[in-house]
């Protein structure tokens, strides 16, 4: 069993060079018998609760699609697991039709009043994460229902309202508090103090109500039936919104959300990044989310080391080239990605950070020994005046990876951004008990809007701005074109690793999906520390790691990769055992 570590004894564990506040922290170990029994021929779906799955799965046996499984999943995700995802968060879509990728941006947004500052005291200085997270400040603009209405709307098989059936179900009716929602509502104080989220997850002595107990929530089921009735409009506009403003403006320490920001969100098509790796053709989305772009980075730059090519698992040697690998992957992270309505990429071009001779020369900065904090390189001839963002938590907290009847796919990452969000939690203006969380995306933005030398953060606050974010859904294609892989992962700035481990323990290591998901977790931040999963690495490689100069630290890493591979008989997965996820199909 994996230790419940609070966010004060994780840092005081890394400090004082790199405090790796997790969004969520690890509970107990949730063992998987391998994924599928068989390999389904029809269809698969993958997420973090099984009620969940068991909601896309009946979708798909009424014909639906997989974006019609993906939307009945979240809608039951936000009812079972709202400390990860829920109707008030954010999203970023892949979607495959057989024929081509299409990206969709749910990210949550500022409000049209937020500025660079949003986040600074009277002295000048950024809140404390906290204090940030933990205030009206935190919520941005939700934008996962707007984007799922948008990707039912092209690719729905089943009537919208179909879709919420599950979830209003057992909203109504109720459902088993589960393990790990019961230990993260445990340590959390702050949740005890909502009216609304005190009430509903601990009872009168204000002790967390047992696993087993068996939870209503008609408050959700009540927001949840207008939405099917009415479609997104009945959670943007009207009581359901009115309720959210009321409670983010009603905060002790007020934010800024107004009825015209929720009336005005519009969810994003944004074109797909595909890369070349190895046989493979990976593809993943864009900024405003980093995910794609620094996980590709590393896998580049791994492939410029002769050692790192040459392992077949996770040795002293591999591990060495991945941290240096991140640490410059992430220095360009810090440097250059933001939303790119505000951010312009270097040179124009997003994949410029992916050109090969440029990959080329930041691996030729890769020696046997750990270099320090590395520094952005320059993957084109403009140099933008931008300063890196400092290292701060930040999150991505559920993933649904689907495979449909006609092979069409979606690969979902959504959040609500750390454990349980803001705590807040709004009943949508009915009155009645329990509700749904909302967000605190907005501390994904620098707190701080300039660097130490002064300059502008590329991710600072600014008006309808879009958080720099982790998340990165993954859609892996062969040589002929055929989708064999479809991935990722929650766990803030620490998604990139996961992914970056699952894509190479299935397809670099030939590991099957579940042994790829079970593998060690591991990752630098380009702050001081390779962090690695406690039991990961032997002695002898703690040691060797650590004559090469890196500064080794052994923690829980709490992953949850929901990952589909295909095989000759059909789809396969896998889900992670740190998490209570299973994979399902027929």
């Amino acid at each position: 069993m994996l230790r419940l570590l609070t966010p004060l004894l994780l840092a005081s564990l890394l400090a004082p060079a790199h405090a790796l506040d997790q969004p969520e922290a690890a509970t107990s170990r949730t063992a998987k018998q391998g994924g599928l029994t068989a390999p389904a021929k029809r269809f698969a779906v993958t997420a973090a609760n099984p009620l969940a799955v068991d909601a896309g799965i009946e979708m798909l046996k009424a014909g639906g699609s997989a974006v019609d499984a993906t939307v009945a999943v979240q809608a039951v995700l936000g009812l079972v697991e709202p400390q990860s995802s829920g109707i008030a968060g954010g999203a970023f879509l892949m979607h495959w039709d057989g024929r081509q990728v299409q990206t969709l941006d749910g990210r949550e947004s500022a409000p049209a009043a937020a500025t660079p500052e949003l986040f600074l005291k009277a002295d000048g200085k950024p809140l404390p994460m906290r204090e940030a997270i933990m205030s009206g400040l935190s919520t941005g603009v939700p934008g996962v229902l707007a984007m799922l209405a948008e990707a039912h709307r092209q690719h729905g098989k089943l009537s919208w309202a179909r879709l919420f059936e599950p979830a209003i179900r057992l909203a109504e009716r109720g459902f088993a508090i589960s393990p790990r929602l019961f230990e993260l509502a445990s340590a959390e104080a702050q949740l005890r103090n909502d009216p609304q989220a005190g009430s509903y997850f601990f009872d009168a002595t204000g002790a967390p109500k047992p696993v087993g107990t068996v939870l209503k929530n008609p408050a959700y089921a009540a927001v949840l039936r207008g939405i099917a009735i009415k479609g997104p409009n009945a959670f943007y506009e009207g009581a359901v919104a009115e309720d959210i403003v009321r409670r983010v403006k009603g905060h002790a320490r007020p934010g800024l959300l107004s009825a015209a920001d929720l009336a005005g969100y519009k969810a994003l098509a944004r074109p797909p990044l595909c890369n070349d790796w190895r046989v493979y053709r990976i593809c993943g989305f864009g900024p405003p989310t980093s995910g794609h772009l620094t996980l590709m980075q590393i896998l580049g730059l791994l492939d410029t080391q002769h050692a790192a090519v040459a392992a077949q698992g996770i040795t002293a040697d591999w591990m060495h080239a991945y941290a240096e690998s991140a640490k410059l992957a992430f220095a360009d992270r810090a440097q250059f990605i933001g939303d790119p309505a505000y951010v312009a990429a270097p040179g124009g071009d997003w994949q410029n950070l992916l050109a090969p001779v440029y990959l080329k020369q930041r691996g030729a900065l890769i020696g046997p020994k750990a270099m320090g904090v590395a520094t952005a390189g320059q993957p084109a001839a403009i140099k933008q005046a931008l300063a890196p963002q400092a290292e701060q938590l930040e999150a991505g907290t559920s993933q649904v990876s689907v495979v449909d009847a006609e092979g069409h796919a979606v690969a979902m990452t959504t959040s609500v951004e750390s454990a349980f969000g803001s705590r807040v939690m709004s009943d949508g203006g009915t009155g009645l008990a329990g509700g749904f969380m909302l967000n605190n995306t907005l501390t994904d933005f620098s707190l701080n809007p300039v660097g130490a030398d002064g300059k502008p953060v590329a991710n600072r606050v600014e008006a309808g701005k879009r958080p720099r974010s982790s998340m990165a859904p993954t859609l892996v294609f062969d040589r002929d074109g055929k989708l064999i892989m479809v991935a990722g992962s929650p766990g803030g700035p620490v998604i990139i690793h996961y992914v970056a481990k699952a894509i190479t323990g299935a397809l670099a290591w030939g590991l099957p999906a579940q042994q790829a998901v079970d593998l060690p977790n591991f990752g630098h931040f380009n702050s001081g520390q390779l962090i690695v999963e406690r039991g990961a690495l032997t002695a002898e490689q703690l040691a060797d790691l650590r004559g090469r100069g890196q500064q080794v630290v052994e923690t829980d890493l709490t992953s949850g990769l929901q990952v589909l591979v295909r095989v000759k008989e059909g789809w396969v997965g896998g889900a992670d055992p740190r998490r209570e996820g299973v994979v399902r199909g027929e």
